[in-house]
């Protein structure tokens, strides 16, 4: 067995998607992400890792969750973080993608966390700066950290993700949660189902492995993991269904369907929740299975474990810029 092996790395420069990683990265990742967990759980939260490095959250859409979880994950880590706020700045005042990446660049930041409405934006910008850049969700293309963030909180759950079967509901068409998803757990060794009215479902999305289904009770059949996902309506141009009452009828979570997983299946949902459209309150907060809350935790591990180890990629020669 070689070094690489018993040590496995992330060798990239950034982390723009889950698509194309080894199950040797991803393990590297979630193996770093699970030495963080028991540390925030401590009082001093605090290690000097990225002292005298700088951070910038770039974010061109909303996201509590994201930005709050990776502002906590730098200063953690004790670096300095700075939340660019894109509606007061010049981006709002005619500034291309392309100026504002040079504009940053200038200022030698050592990561840029980049959130923003279209796909490749974000592998564009990377192309025209020095530093790591990390994904925070590009259009409905990945949203890598997510998928990472998902993958802990199973495996801390169940071992492993080999052999599971995972089933995504909702809607998939705009998710970028959903794709980053599919390719870690194939990636991985799980199955995948997608479980969304066609209206909702990608194009040929079938090549990507996995298998769809138009009904819950079939899709969700001795599932082990029940990953719901939020109705972007903000995305949606056009009429996808009829109505959210209807949605939810169909394929809004709650106990009568999730009784045709397995009794012990996981629910999980990426946030924010729409309680009553796509997932019960009461399914929600149920304590033995539900582990939303615990998504929201590992989120801050996994941006931890991320920023150090594309930091110390930054010292190192001749990484792949991928």
């Amino acid at each position: 067995m070689n070094a690489e092996t018993e040590h496995p790395s992330y060798p990239h420069r950034h982390l723009l998607g889950i698509e194309g990683l080894s199950p040797l990265e991803i393990t590297a990742l979630l193996d770093r992400s699970e030495a963080y967990v028991d540390q925030n759980r401590q009082t001093d939260k605090k290690q000097s890792l990225l002292r005298g490095r700088t951070i910038i959250n770039l974010f061109f859409e909303n996201s509590t969750r994201t930005r709050t979880s990776f502002e906590l994950a730098g200063k953690r880590l004790s670096g300095d973080v700075i939340n660019m706020s894109v509606s007061t700045s010049s981006i709002k005042k005619g500034e291309t993608l392309i100026d504002t990446a040079m504009t940053l660049n200038a200022m030698h930041p050592d990561v840029l966390v980049v959130r923003h409405p279209e796909s490749g934006a974000v592998k564009l910008l990377s192309e025209k700066v020095n530093c790591a850049v990390i994904n925070g969700g590009d259009g409905s293309h990945e949203h890598p950290t997510q998928a990472l963030l998902d993958a802990l909180t199973i495996r801390r759950r169940r071992g492993t993700l080999q052999g599971l079967s995972v089933a995504i509901c909702g809607d998939i068409l705009h998710s970028r949660v959903a794709r980053s998803n599919i390719h870690l757990l194939n990636t991985m060794g799980a199955r995948v189902r997608l479980i969304a009215p066609a209206t909702l479902i990608p194009p040929g999305v079938e090549r990507l492995g996995v298998e769809v289904f138009h009904n819950m009770e079939e899709g969700l059949r001795d599932c082990d993991i029940v990953m719901m996902l939020r109705l972007q309506q903000e995305r949606m141009h056009g009429s996808f269904f009829p109505s959210v009452r209807e949605y939810f009828a169909f394929f809004g979570l709650d106990y009568a369907k999730l009784a045709n997983a397995k009794a012990d299946a996981l629910i999980m949902h990426p946030g924010p929740m729409n309680r009553g459209v796509e997932i019960d309150a009461e399914v929600a907060d149920d304590f033995g299975r539900s582990v939303i809350r615990e998504q929201v935790e590992m989120g801050v591990a996994v941006r931890m474990a991320c920023l150090e180890i594309l930091t110390e990629n930054l010292d190192r020669p001749a990484q792949r810029n991928l």
